[in-house]
């Protein structure tokens, strides 16, 4: 008797897991990049369980230097992404049409990083020089600068050489290029690590320049939101999120070894992450997770301008909603 009921125990805590797994909702999140802490806000939340907490399966595809998010959520191979405002306002011309449904990081943390000796002191003196610049996307913020300051982007005398950059530093280690593109988070650090010292660089902000715009947003399809079944799901997403995101802000080391955890190629190291973690809980601070009004006219403001080549030719329409937001934060 008493093999039997703990057979019917067994079996029944079996078909309540079952029920479980069966009754959470699938969400597909495509990441900007690999596995590292830019994004240790949606490790946390799924490890943690707050995904969990809300009924949902989260799956998280990390990305890579040829993997655009645009073009996965297109192709249906997500539900949701992370993405530049840049690239997304960009991608929505272009008939992709991404709608912002949460502004997960607050402040920008692009930069040009660039060697003293090359002579670069103000952004004055980029005319004739070498830039590294990232494409997929991350382009749209240089683009939009060098238009502001009045300069060609073609190699000719009167304005820059673009150097197609790779994810790494090497073309200023190397002296390919008097400035890369770097992240505070990331690749500056790359650059001190490589023994460079900060005294021997150069530094311009993004934010510093007028020419902040907006990074790590979450974007869906806008037809998706029609669906009231899959604007609930976004509800329950990003409210979970945005948990994991200031669990990370306040736990940083944790967060780090989170998402060493997730990391299937073991190419990140504890001490990058943990001080990556440090420098992206500054982009997040201060951000709820709704888009502030404010940044989104700004970031829209610095893509219009530019002359004959902006990034965007007009005013979007659309391209952000406070609705997933408004329910997920009461």
């Amino acid at each position: 008797m008493k093999t039997r009921l703990a057979s019917l125990l067994l079996a029944s805590a079996f078909s309540l897991s079952a029920f479980h797994a069966m009754a959470a909702d699938k969400v597909v999140l495509q990441l900007k990049w690999v596995t590292q802490a830019q994004f240790a806000g949606y490790y946390v939340a799924k490890d943690k369980g707050f995904y969990e907490a809300e009924g949902l399966d989260v799956e998280i595809k990390p990305g890579g230097p040829d993997i655009a998010p645009p073009q996965v959520i297109a192709g249906g191979g997500a539900d949701v992404v992370v993405d530049w405002m840049p690239s997304a306002l960009a991608t929505r011309e272009k008939g992709v049409a991404l709608v912002n449904i949460a502004q997960p990081f607050k402040s920008s943390g692009m930069m040009l990083t660039c060697l003293k000796e090359s002579g670069v002191a103000s952004p004055a003196d980029f005319k004739g020089k070498t830039l590294g610049v990232w494409f997929f996307g991350n382009e749209y913020p240089f683009l939009s600068w060098m238009s502001q300051l009045g300069l060609k982007t073609d190699g000719g005398p009167d304005g820059v050489t673009v150097l197609k950059q790779g994810f790494n530093v090497d073309p200023l280690i190397q002296k390919q290029a008097a400035c890369i593109s770097t992240m505070t988070y990331n690749e500056y650090w790359q650059v001190i690590d490589a023994g460079i010292k900060p005294d021997d660089l150069v530094v311009f902000k993004y934010q510093d320049q007028g020419v902040a715009t907006l990074e790590d947003g979450l974007y869906v399809l806008e037809d998706k939101l029609k669906d009231p079944a899959f604007k609930e799901k976004m509800v329950k997403f990003v409210r979970a999120s945005m948990k994991g995101w200031k669990y990370a802000e306040q736990n940083t080391d944790e967060a780090a070894g989170i998402v060493l955890e997730n990391d299937a190629t073991g190419a990140q190291t504890e001490e990058h992450q943990k001080r990556m973690m440090s420098e992206v809980a500054k982009l997040t601070a201060g951000s709820n997770g709704a888009l502030d009004d404010a940044d989104y006219k700004r970031t829209v403001a610095s893509l219009l301008k530019g002359g004959s080549d902006p990034v965007i030719s007009k005013e979007p329409s659309g391209a952000f909603t406070h609705e997933i937001t408004d329910a997920a934060l009461k």
